[in-house]
């Protein structure tokens, strides 16, 4: 039966300090910078940056309860610069006290560049401390200005075990939990449904478990499953479409199917997403998945967020509709996006190798004399412009990074490497 509280499960959950603070041991653990700074009494002006669920109100509510400051909250969503104006005038009439202040913004990348500018000012002066908290790319959602007066700190998803720990305590702390012997049965559906979300996680127990007569309260895949299907939109499902339909989306255009495309791109415009999280998302997908197949991709991506910019909603759903359809009837290729990983990774195996004395810049006549730049072969000045000379260092010399795909343009690339390398990288 379902209990009569009115507070949801995750809120009678949130961790009142951290020793209850549950994952982002980076951010949080005894050795992390943040915990440093708390403890020293220098704690930045910050920007929270990670998906929903995974802590980032509940981690500015502590740092405010553990610093002894004033807390003051407002959403992006609902508040303007109206209320931040009030929100600083009345830290500015506590006098001795004002600095001691934290502003926490909830979703601020929804906050506008004349809304984020009113900001400036008071965290410029140390007025307050403001937290942001976003979900999306503070880089593209923050102003310069006042990301520059911020640390940036990334929040992870939940891993499993986290998810687990999370349950475990709900069990063994919430009243009502109690009351209903609950047991975890099985494991899947659960984790499943919360997609690393903490808050989603917490939810959909409660709406499991309510949905359960018998005492104990047995949890199965099939009890998640059953109130999922009957329930979609109590467990946030703002939340899940947006990770779930973006990802269907850039797999269509991956998989060369332009109406699947176009209906995901609907779907994310009926449900009101972030127009230009859709155009960057397209940008990524353009390098990665399309790449040197047809590097017209990545122009039209990047013109299509331009636009969007210039022109906005409703009429920018054209634009992201025509670049969707180019890009998934383009030719695809992953060449580019494996060679930089392939790149990184010998760069994590080898570390910080020597660059060749040949390669390195000579500004200055020591330099010269110790032999950098020495023995360089200028390439426009060789014979078809290529010298061939070794351009890796010693240790991994002719190691292939870049391999081309199977488009008729990559195959181009790699029959030019093969006469210009001969068999050196194995073309």
């Amino acid at each position: 039966m379902i209990h009569q509280n009115d507070t949801p499960l995750a809120e009678r959950m949130r961790p009142k300090s951290f020793d209850d603070y549950v994952g982002q041991g980076h951010l949080v653990g005894e050795a992390s910078l943040l915990r440093r700074a708390l403890e020293q009494g220098n704690l930045p002006s910050m920007i929270l940056w990670g998906p929903p669920g995974v802590g980032k109100t509940t981690l500015a509510r502590i740092l405010a309860e553990q610093s002894g400051r004033t807390f003051h909250q407002l959403s992006a969503i609902h508040s303007g610069v109206k209320e931040v104006r009030e929100v600083i005038a009345s830290v500015e009439k506590a006098g001795l006290f004002a600095g001691r202040a934290i502003l926490f913004i909830d979703e601020i990348h929804r906050f506008s560049k004349s809304q984020q500018d009113s900001l400036l000012g008071a965290v410029e002066r140390g007025l307050v401390t403001l937290i942001g908290a976003t979900t999306e790319n503070p880089s593209f959602e923050v102003i310069p200005a006042l990301r520059s007066r911020c640390q940036v700190y990334v929040l992870q998803s939940f891993v499993v075990d986290s998810l687990k720990l999370l349950v475990d305590r709900a069990l063994g702390q919430d009243e009502w939990l109690k009351s209903r012997e609950v047991q975890v049965q099985e494991w899947e559906a659960l984790l499943r449904a919360s997609g690393g979300d903490g808050r989603r996680l917490l939810n959909v127990l409660e709406l499991v478990v309510g949905g359960i007569s018998a005492t104990p309260a047995v949890v199965t895949n099939a009890s998640v499953d059953s109130v999922i299907q009957s329930n979609p939109i109590q467990y946030d499902k703002t939340g899940e479409a947006h990770y779930d339909i973006i990802s269907a989306f850039i797999k269509s255009i991956r998989g060369s199917d332009p109406n699947a495309a176009v209906y995901y791109l609907a779907r994310m415009i009926e449900g009101g997403e972030d127009a230009k999280f859709i155009a960057r998302r397209m940008v990524i997908s353009a390098a990665e998945d399309i790449g040197l197949a047809n590097p017209t991709a990545l122009v039209m991506a990047t013109t299509s967020f331009e636009a969007l910019e210039r022109i906005g909603m409703p009429e920018g759903r054209i634009v992201l509709s025509q670049c969707a359809v180019y890009l998934a009837t383009s030719p695809k290729s992953n060449a580019a996006y494996q060679a930089i990983g392939n790149a990184q990774s010998l760069v994590r195996q080898t570390g910080d190798l020597s660059v060749p004395m040949a390669l390195r810049n000579a500004p200055t006549d020591l330099m010269k004399e110790l032999g950098y730049g020495a023995q360089y072969h200028y390439d426009h000045d060789a014979p078809g412009q290529f010298s061939g000379q070794e351009f890796l260092p010693d240790s991994i010399a002719g190691t292939r990074l870049f391999d081309p795909g199977s488009s008729s343009r990559e195959q181009q690339i790699r029959a030019d490497l093969k006469r210009l390398w001969k068999e050196k990288y194995g073309y």
